[in-house]
């Protein structure tokens, strides 16, 4: 498909969230010039193979948000088996930190949930990317025996929810917009990112744009004092947490709880439908937006009358200029892979592929991490 990796191989197992979860710890953070894993001798890339010759290994560490790590993990261990010469270790320890080791220069790229806000960009003194690779939706996922499925929460309602004001699933206005469910008798615990998190972020950005109650008492961040619930740290302890809890219900990213099998929430939209998170919907939200000169763009509360009505990109952060070319190369053929052969498998893993247009505009801006390299995209 692209010219510089061997063809597209067919599609490998999917491997179990417990499994990715297990291998985002791997490795420690370097810095952006430092290896920390040797590689094997012979796994430099042969001349003439494709637009990636290195002449030696090269090891890649990134930190960042958990929303996209299994995506992006998947993408490191793919690659890796077509490249053996690159190796890429990705922690998943949140946007918020992500970001505070990318502008410290520890790690070769970072990721977060809600890109870099104009101040910290400013405090770096040097030229970096914000490049989005990938979307999905947050959805508020509950454990609440014997309606696993059909639950639909009004906006006003969910809001109310977060905010500890609606504390029974069995309340009056939960009912009357599930009739014919059987709401049990039983109390609500909230269970929320503990963590820095662009999940939060997203989640809270939304809340704020739906309800004046929200935005003038809690505000929206990465991270916000919950006026009720419990923490989990990451997307993997949320989704722990809500597992483990009966009349549990927290926000996580739809991956998660696909791959997870917990049941989700439809959320009323703008247009005042009931949407059930899926990628199909997730895409009808994107198809809205128009990415800035920057590609920093958010969507707090999209249009559409079948819009989901909480999704967001994911950014990976990246220098303009490396000290390094061969990691510059390296960090270029990667988000190249991640643009193209990268994009068909985020639909099994609950993310939405990113429209064409948006790939080609994340390639034209990446081009200048590497002038030896010249990321394409392929439809």
């Amino acid at each position: 498909m692209m010219r510089l990796l061997n063809p597209i191989k067919p599609a490998r197992m999917v491997f179990s969230l417990s499994v990715v979860a297990l291998t985002l710890g791997i490795g420690a953070c370097q810095g952006p010039t430092e290896n920390n894993t040797t590689a094997p001798e012979g796994n430099v890339a042969p001349e003439g193979t494709g637009k990636l010759a290195l002449s030696e290994p090269v090891n890649l560490t990134g930190a960042g948000a958990s929303f996209p790590a299994p995506i992006y993990q998947r993408w490191f261990q793919e690659f890796n088996q077509d490249n053996p010469q690159v190796r890429t270790n990705y922690q998943s320890v949140g946007s918020g930190a992500g970001i505070r080791q990318f502008s410290s220069g520890t790690v070769d790229f970072g990721a977060s949930d809600v890109a870099m806000k104009d101040e910290e960009i400013q405090a770096m003194n040097q030229e970096i990317l914000m490049l989005p690779m990938t979307a999905g939706g947050i959805v508020l996922a509950y454990n609440l025996p014997g309606v696993e499925t059909g639950l639909r929460l009004p906006r006003e309602v969910y809001v109310d929810m977060l905010m500890g004001e609606i504390t029974q699933w069995n309340d009056p206005r939960i009912a009357a917009a599930n009739p014919g469910v059987n709401l049990p008798d039983q109390a609500i615990a909230v269970v929320y990112r503990s963590d820095g998190s662009g999940t939060t972020g997203v989640l809270t950005k939304h809340l704020s744009a739906i309800s004046e109650k929200w935005k003038e008492s809690i505000g929206e961040g990465t991270t916000v004092e919950w006026p009720t619930g419990i923490g989990g740290k990451g997307n993997e302890g949320v989704t722990a947490g809500i597992q483990q809890t009966v009349g549990a219900i927290g926000y996580v990213e739809y991956g998660y709880a696909k791959n997870n099998n917990i049941p989700m929430a439809a959320l009323e939209n703008k247009s005042g439908n009931f949407v059930l998170p899926s990628d199909e919907a997730a895409s009808k939200t994107l198809a809205a937006v128009e990415l800035p000169d920057n590609l920093r763009a958010f969507i707090s509360d999209p249009e559409g009358a079948e819009s989901y009505p909480i999704v967001s990109y994911t950014w990976l952060l990246a220098y303009q200029e490396y000290s390094d070319p061969q990691k510059a190369q390296a960090l270029s053929a990667v988000i190249e892979y991640g643009l193209n052969e990268g994009q068909l498998l985020a639909p099994e893993l609950g993310y939405v592929p990113l429209p064409l247009n948006v790939r080609q505009k994340v390639a034209e801006k990446a081009n200048v991490i590497s002038p030896e390299y010249d990321i394409e995209v392929t439809e």
